[in-house]
């Protein structure tokens, strides 16, 4: 993509990284970790059941999608999830991340901590569903490819 394409893009579009694979985001792309934990220490994750036409439709991953031109990973992780969710993403604050770089291309997952697991209700058609799992309990669901290799590296972040 030419410098004068990419300054009238919004992000949305496939790009390929330096390992020949396609991705969701011309400059890339992030998602929301949401992690509670309860008073008795139980760690909940919220998910999202991606939309059967999405890319890995049918997935477990976190809400997320393509940055636009000049934003953060976390400005773009806060607005997917708020397009995806009914999610109030403004005050959850932030206590780590992952980048998953690909060479030319890379997902940034941002992890912020609720202090309540309130149900979110899934927003727009790109979710089935949003659910708060347990984090002992994800290797049950069929989960999206990059958010299962992301996992182990995110497990004990935040």
């Amino acid at each position: 993509m030419s410098a004068l394409q990419q300054e009238s893009c919004d992000g949305d579009g496939w790009a390929f990284c330096a390992q020949g694979h396609r991705h969701w985001g011309v400059f890339g792309a992030s998602g929301l970790l949401v992690r509670h934990r309860d008073e008795n220490a139980v760690e909940r994750i919220l998910l999202q059941h991606r939309a059967a036409w999405s890319h890995y439709g049918g997935t477990w991953g976190v809400p997320g999608g393509a940055r636009r031109p000049a934003e953060t990973a976390e400005q773009a992780a806060r607005r997917e999830a708020a397009e995806e969710s009914d999610l109030d993403t403004t005050s959850l604050p932030v206590t780590g991340e992952f980048v998953d770089d690909h060479g030319g291309w890379s997902y940034t997952t941002v992890v912020v901590r609720a202090h309540l697991a309130v149900p979110v209700a899934a927003r727009g058609g790109e979710s089935v569903e949003l659910r708060w799992v347990r984090a002992d309990r994800l290797h049950e669901l069929e989960l999206h490819p990059g958010f299962a290799a992301s996992w182990p590296h995110l497990r004990d972040r935040g």
